[in-house]
């Protein structure tokens, strides 16, 4: 999972298709679209992204052997030439297809619910040839009149639908090690819905998984800028921002059409980001007062198991966080400095909630609610899993993790 602040990888959009939203038609014969493939490459994109059917609202549906003919022998062209393919897909034989072909990523923004098969598809291929399965969230192809847009909170309600399809493929085989997430926006989802999931990024990221943004001249955008530009590719701009914004939100991954605006966004981000984290330390090293709370003990049902989640078991917090001491101690001021009792309640609580597989998200979860607290530069935690279901002797088992406050990010 990428860590806030890391650069993520560009996805650049390559639609051989005759309707797409954005650049219908221009990439729709197989030499143009190796052409671009290449060009996309060359501007700066990690990975290809190759789809023969257009999801855009309204869109016709397109027959599996017509998606094919579209993208296999480009798919082919790329792969044969060292460049990672993915295949932008609902259907299974095409994901298959397009795999044997060299695809190492199959991006089905349904998540497996529009064809019964895919993750039988995506289960083979993360076996035998490590392939990624992006699983986008979704409610059926994009409603224009946003009928399906109904949410009552729209992160929550995602996060836990991306979770069970995540669950799904797991249960048919695939590594989960090899799944993505994206939070499908636009699919059945408002504008305002759209940019909620952006602010909520942390809540899907907390599953575990690599989280994959695609925000690309979408209609979001459009209405963000009403007024500013009126023509779709005006927005490459606004996308290029998003891109930098979700970087310092730990993005794994953003899908874009203009890759070389993307990539000057991201070299400003990583450039802003390396200088704000040199200064943290440089600040930190000025002081170096702490607060510390061990041994805190938390009831929850984490763990990879069944069992675990059903009976739950102990687990233990060590906490360290750095916050400047003087000032509180100059004016006998517990407002100025962190009260250990309300940390202490902090972290229970969000031990103690949604279970999750691993404890290396627990302790990004506890790193997270720590510095949430005024004052703190930093933040060391350790998570202790003493009951962990090991077949030997053991006296514990941990993880550490230790983050610096980000301030400056917000969407």
């Amino acid at each position: 999972m990428t860590s806030p602040g890391a650069s993520p990888l560009v996805m650049g959009v390559l639609n051989v298709t005759p309707d797409s939203f954005s650049d219908g038609g221009h990439y729709a014969s197989h030499d143009a679209a190796i052409a671009r493939g290449l060009e996309l490459v060359a501007s700066g994109a990690d990975i290809v992204d190759i789809g023969g059917e257009s999801t855009r609202p309204g869109a016709t549906p397109v027959p599996g052997d017509d998606e094919l003919q579209r993208v296999l022998p480009v798919v082919t062209a790329l792969a044969e030439q060292g460049i990672a393919v993915s295949v932008d897909t609902l259907h299974a034989a095409t994901a298959a297809a397009t795999v044997a072909a060299g695809a190492r990523y199959i991006n089905d923004v349904s998540g497996g619910l529009h064809d019964a098969g895919m993750l039988e598809v995506a289960a083979n291929a993360s076996r035998t040839r490590a392939t990624r399965f992006i699983i986008g969230h979704w409610r059926g192809i994009p409603d224009p009149a946003h009928l399906r847009s109904d949410y009552d909170d729209v992160v929550r309600e995602v996060v836990a639908a991306l979770d069970d399809r995540a669950n799904a493929a797991v249960a048919a085989g695939v590594d989960p090690a090899h799944i993505v997430l994206d939070p499908g926006l636009g699919f059945d989802k408002t504008g305002a819905q759209c940019w909620q999931l952006l602010a909520g990024l942390d809540e899907l990221r907390a599953l575990g998984y690599p989280v994959l943004v695609g925000a690309s001249r979408k209609r979001m955008l459009g209405e963000a800028l009403q007024g500013l530009v009126t023509e779709v590719h005006e927005r490459d701009l606004a996308t290029a921002v998003v891109s930098a914004l979700v970087a310092e939100r730990g993005a794994w991954g953003v899908r874009v059409h203009d890759v070389a605006a993307t990539r000057q966004a991201l070299a400003v981000q990583h450039a802003w980001s390396s200088g704000r984290r040199a200064a943290r330390a440089s600040s930190a090293d000025t002081s170096q007062d702490r607060i510390t709370l061990t041994g805190l003990e938390v009831y929850a049902h984490h763990g990879v198991f069944d069992f675990e989640r059903e009976r739950g078991q102990r687990f233990v917090i060590d906490a360290e966080v750095a916050v400047d001491l003087a000032p509180a101690a100059a004016g006998d001021a517990l407002a100025r400095t962190v009260h250990y009792g309300e940390l202490a309640e902090a972290i229970a609580a969000a031990v103690g909630r949604d279970p999750v597989d691993l404890i290396e998200t627990v302790a990004e979860r506890v790193a997270a609610v720590a510095l949430g607290f005024a004052g703190v530069h930093s933040a060391r935690i350790t998570v202790h899993k003493p009951d962990a279901p090991i077949d030997l002797q053991f006296a514990d088992v941990s993880v550490t993790v230790e983050r610096v406050a980000n301030r400056g990010a917000a969407l």
